[in-house]
């Protein structure tokens, strides 16, 4: 096997094609315990919301609050969706958990990750074995694909069987496919995580810059809303996966969700540019 070093960036021609799969295999190891407990607490969040939506839409308790609230944070919370179980869900339980919650996740763990490594030099060590930085980094942003694709079987599941047993049942159709689209949105954020923890490369504040970028595009979003500034919102990725189009509407934003892994796939080979570029 050829071991001359390319561009002196630590790829060996002739590399092991399995050199990705390896990182992956370690890295997906590495999140299978944060799966579980994230898929544990999706579950109890979803048993928790189902066994009070059907009270909350009877009882009407959100109609007088909505007409005096600002179209902004009814926006922020998708509080204009409380009409159906449905509604609820995508409004309330989809926003905690998936745009906000699993979005922030990956974003701050990529970055950690990433910055991390560098930060400590445990990515020098890591480099010295034969195994590139393109192999690394994908390895990786791969790896996120652990948590999104087990929650995109445990949670529409739960809630399926969920709301059946309160006997509204949902369509498992559409929990399908609204996880389905949840997969370019989650990779997006994964990749604005990857490229945080190349450019910033200090550790935690990588991180924080990553969910900062999250937060602060998901309040912008609602601010905007039915204002001379909403065209601001087509920034932000949740303007791109909303899931109560899906789940109340049955319409489903496939050139959005082909936008959002668009833009996933620039994110990382901008990083994988800078990260071979850049001295560690």
């Amino acid at each position: 096997m050829s071991t001359e070093v390319d561009s002196g960036v630590g790829h060996r021609r002739g590399e092991p094609t399995g050199s990705i799969r390896t990182v992956v295999r370690f890295e997906g190891e590495q999140r299978l315990r944060i799966t579980g407990i994230l898929a544990l607490v999706f579950t109890v969040f979803a048993a928790l919301f189902l066994w009070i939506g059907p009270d909350v839409i009877a009882a009407g308790v959100f109609e007088d609050i909505l007409e005096s609230m600002p179209p902004a944070f009814s926006a922020l919370f998708g509080f204009e969706s409380l009409g159906s179980l449905e509604g609820f869900i995508a409004s309330e339980y989809y926003t905690l958990t998936v745009v906000v919650g699993l979005g922030g996740y990956l974003a701050y763990s990529l970055a950690g990750s990433v910055a991390g490594d560098l930060k400590t030099d445990q990515m020098d060590t890591v480099l010295a074995a034969p195994v590139s930085r393109t192999s690394v980094l994908l390895g990786k942003y791969l790896a996120a694909l652990v948590p999104i694709l087990a929650l995109s079987v445990v949670v529409p599941l739960v809630l399926y069987v969920g709301s059946l047993v309160v006997d509204d049942p949902m369509s498992l159709g559409d929990l399908a496919v609204l996880h389905a689209l949840s997969i370019p949105y989650l990779l997006c954020w994964a990749a604005v995580g990857l490229f945080a923890g190349v450019v910033v490369r200090r550790g935690r504040a990588a991180g924080r810059v990553a969910i900062a970028v999250v937060l602060g595009t998901w309040i912008v979003e609602s601010a905007v809303v039915e204002t001379d500034y909403e065209w601001l919102g087509a920034l932000s990725p949740m303007r791109y996966f909303d899931p109560s189009a899906v789940l109340v509407d049955g319409t489903y934003d496939l050139l959005g969700a082909a936008l959002l892994l668009g833009v996933a796939v620039v994110l990382v080979g901008a990083s994988l540019v800078s990260f071979q570029r850049r001295d560690l």
